[in-house]
């Protein structure tokens, strides 16, 4: 949903009129606005992302609220050539959640970007068993686990990996339902998720970046009310974690993204959009080192009439290793950390061939980013990032060198 059907005024509005509401009971029912406290940087399985969040409440009203910012300033040379310093507003992220009765949970994100408004989450979820709950709404797709676990002040890095935004195209949510469970034993938790939701469109293949883009074919704000195939889309994920070693998480999509069907005459085949992604997470010495990968696969059927450009096969992938240095008293803050990170990470945006020679098409990025972080406490962080990259053309030509110096904050409030 962009600002053509959800301006800035009406939002803040509404969220003026929901601090009102909450602060005017809060006073009639002699209670206090209550800070609901959540260490982000600690993980369960990525699955619960959107419930381990900050909130704000007042007493035993139904309504919480919270949200998170980002933002940065980054001075960038490419080849030797730099536009400048620049100040950077990244997000403003809202939640609004709700117990709506015993087992029953409203949940919602709506994100602020410097170009458009996003409903990214709404859902309703419904508990039968702990092994079997009803989600519906617009949901985010389980693919991978940073598509779930995005939120700012989590990471020590200010961009998102390369991977998780353009081979898989975070933050990739859609209108549908399914289920979802966990099961607990001993030191093993077992979750999984099973959703059927509208799916992408031809802009995957016909956009302006000119390649194969699952990120230009999520954005059609048509999404939240039809399907352009008329078919589902499938994504499930199963997740392993044991509370010793980390968490393994197995991810699948598939999906029609073409329309194939107009006023029901058939005008193509169906073409089918796929992908795989595997996950790990750990933390070691007592929390202080923290270890987070991600590997996607992507396939796509793209048209015969479509030039070697565009790839039928995407892999991408990054790893982050962050620790703690210092962890003590700072500044009056009692628990403040001191942490030291690094991420590798790498994009194939094509993984064909050239059918007249036979040699690889390149079109490929990767990078990496050491970095430095505050965190006074766990729901604030202040960065300086450090970035190098390297990206080829699809001749595989000398690469384009990018190096970027970034500092940022991002805070849950």
């Amino acid at each position: 949903m962009t600002t053509s059907l959800l301006n800035y005024k009406n939002f803040f509005l509404i969220i003026f009129s929901i601090c009102i509401y909450i602060s005017a009971n809060a006073q009639t029912k002699s209670t206090h606005l209550k800070h609901i406290p959540t260490d982000t940087t600690k993980q369960t399985l990525s699955m619960d992302a959107a419930y381990n969040r900050p909130l704000i409440s007042a007493g035993k009203l139904p309504i919480a609220i919270g949200g998170y910012l980002e933002a940065n300033t980054q001075y960038a040379s490419t080849d030797g050539a730099s536009d400048g310093l620049s100040f950077q507003f990244r997000r403003l992220s809202v939640f609004i959640s709700s117990t709506i009765a015993r087992k029953i949970k409203f949940n919602s994100e709506i994100e602020f970007t410097p170009h458009e408004i996003n409903i990214e989450y709404a859902s309703m979820d419904i508990e039968f068993h702990p092994l079997l709950n009803f989600r519906g709404g617009i949901i985010l797709n389980p693919i991978g686990s940073f598509n779930q676990n995005h939120d700012g002040p989590r990471w020590d890095f200010i961009d998102r990996p390369i991977s998780s935004t353009t081979i898989l195209p975070a933050t990739l949510s859609n209108v549908g339902f399914g289920l979802f469970g966990k099961h607990v034993s001993n030191q093993w938790i077992l979750g999984y998720e099973v959703y059927l939701t509208n799916g992408f469109d031809d802009q995957i293949i016909s956009n302006t970046d000119n390649r194969t883009s699952l990120a230009d074919g999520k954005i059609n704000i048509e999404k939240f009310e039809q399907s352009n195939s008329g078919l589902p889309m499938f994504t499930g994920k199963l997740a392993f974690r044991n509370r010793k070693m980390g968490e393994v998480g197995i991810s699948y999509m598939s999906g029609v993204f073409n329309q194939w069907k107009v006023d029901g005459t058939i005008v193509d085949r169906k073409r089918g959009v796929k992908a795989v992604a595997i996950d790990f997470n750990t933390s070691l010495i007592k929390n202080r080192l923290n270890i987070t990968t991600e590997v996607a696969k992507v396939f796509v059927d793209v048209p015969e009439s479509y030039t070697e450009q565009f790839g039928s096969k995407q892999f991408g992938g990054f790893v982050d290793i962050a620790g703690t240095i210092i962890q003590h008293k700072m500044f009056d803050w009692k628990n403040a950390k001191i942490n030291l990170a690094v991420r590798l990470e790498y994009a194939d945006y094509n993984q064909d061939i050239f059918k007249e020679t036979g040699g690889n098409i390149a079109d490929d990025i990767w990078a990496i980013v050491p970095g430095i972080s505050f965190r006074p406490v766990g729901t604030t962080v202040l960065r300086f990032n450090y970035r190098y990259q390297q990206q080829r053309d699809l001749l595989g030509n000398a690469p384009a060198k990018t190096g970027m110096i970034q500092f940022g904050f991002s805070t849950y409030f």
